[in-house]
């Protein structure tokens, strides 16, 4: 007898819909199969999609910046992020320069993510870790990591790692199969003046900033055969370079990814009134540089949110050095992706992120003996009309989009169904390092 079957829907299996069932026990998907099967509950599709649910790799929930902390917490953000048919998150612990700090910010995070409703994993964040990086490296596997995150700027605040540990991390990463997730910015490249306002942003950290240091850890990358993830890529100037310059490496060993919101705006809106509440880094680019992200979307591998909203009152500064950079976006990502392209774009947010982050083919894949993660969609032409995350504003409102999910099943129980929220934990996943696979 199955726990749960979901009947009359279009799966998504093997790169395309198919109409069939699908049957849930113990958690995990038992069976796939055009027939009716016994089930203690049966849930009716109505012919609706039915999608394995989505792996946002980029998350900052109840992340600390000292005087202020982003206002999702994991209990509040997992919840949204359920209602937008996210079964699992991956976020960031705190960044640490040595193996003994690394095991405080894992059991910090840890109990922080504690009420999380839905599967959640944890990014290793290192802060220029200079004699630390074998130490550091070596401890992963205790904590079940198997990514390691890196700033190439922010050296005013001590966060940056330089070249020469970047490079021996590469190294490290082809040795003991973890990847060095990197926030990629020219640090020589950023000037922010005390006196600059918010829409001075775009040249601030200038796109020259993201291309000469994407094109500079390509280069590491080729040298040392390492395995590299590029977080939250802003311009299609960047990306058509790592394409053409690259495209040896692109997507096997240097992986990109990229966020809804660089599709979605340029950066005319900080022109606007509301401005303010669009900036993040690195900064929306210019219309030219969004449409070329557009059309050069299937060179990027996976679509992470960034998502760590602040309340506009926070935002609405007249200084940019006084605006906490970032912007929600994990509950509607999504609904504006497929709004944009469609099918291809359900691999980069659910089977590529897992086998990115090591968590295929448990996770990202509707398929016998995977976990029960999936959500319903209802196609429709509609708007995004609400949210439910903890801000007070979101930029994506009013934003036209072809459906809203409708359910969302997290290892075989519903979080969301027919749009109501149902209490639900999620589990913290330990998955242990080893060779990269899928890529």
């Amino acid at each position: 007898m199955h726990d749960l079957g979901l009947i009359n829907g279009k799966v998504y299996i093997d790169g395309a819909f198919k109409k069939t069932n699908v049957y849930i026990k113990d958690g995990c998907i038992s069976a796939i199969t055009d027939s009716l099967l016994e089930a203690n509950d049966i849930y009716d599709c109505k012919g609706n999609l039915v999608i394995p649910g989505i792996i946002d790799p980029h998350t900052h929930f109840d992340l600390d910046l000292g005087l202020i902390k982003s206002r999702d917490d994991f209990h509040s953000g997992t919840k949204a992020a359920a209602f937008g048919g996210v079964t699992t998150i991956i976020d960031f612990l705190s960044p640490v320069d040595n193996s003994k700090e690394l095991r405080k910010a894992f059991n910090e995070r840890k109990w922080q993510a504690k009420d999380a409703v839905i599967d959640y994993k944890f990014h290793a964040c290192l802060k220029n870790p200079k004699g630390h990086v074998e130490e550091l490296v070596q401890s992963l596997p205790k904590y079940g990591l198997n990514t390691v995150k890196v700033f190439t700027t922010y050296s005013d605040s001590g966060r940056r790692t330089y070249d020469e540990e970047i490079k021996e991390l590469l190294l490290f990463s082809k040795e003991h199969g973890f990847t060095l997730t990197v926030h990629v910015e020219n640090d020589e490249l950023i000037v922010i003046n005390d006196t600059d306002g918010f829409d001075k942003l775009p040249f601030n950290r200038p796109t020259e900033s993201e291309l000469t240091e994407a094109v500079k850890l390509a280069e590491l990358v080729k040298e040392t055969n390492g395995y590299l993830y590029m977080v939250h890529l802003s311009s299609g100037d960047t990306l058509r370079r790592l394409k053409n310059d690259y495209n040896d490496i692109l997507n096997k060993h240097f992986f990109v990814e990229s966020c809804p919101h660089y599709f979605t705006f340029d950066n005319s809106i900080l022109n606007t009134e509301n401005g303010h509440l669009y900036t993040m880094a690195p900064p929306l680019r210019s219309e030219e540089e969004k449409i070329e992200l557009n059309n050069l979307v299937d060179f990027v591998y996976t679509i992470g949110t960034d998502h760590c909203p602040f309340n506009s009152i926070e935002k609405n500064k007249p200084f940019l050095k006084d605006i906490p950079l970032g912007i929600g976006g994990v509950e509607e990502s999504f609904r504006v992706m497929f709004s944009m392209f469609g099918d291809k774009i359900i691999p980069k947010m659910t089977e590529n992120v897992a086998k990115a982050h090591k968590l295929y083919p448990q996770k990202g894949v509707i398929q016998v003996g995977s976990d029960a993660d999936m959500f319903v969609y209802e196609l429709k032409d509609t708007t995004i009309k609400n949210y439910h995350n903890s801000t007070d504003y979101n930029i994506y409102l009013n934003t036209p989009v072809n459906g809203e999910v409708i359910s969302t099943v997290s290892r075989g129980s519903f979080v969301i169904k027919d749009k109501v929220y149902y209490k639900h934990l999620g589990q913290l996943l330990n998955v242990q390092g080893g060779q990269h696979e899928g890529h």
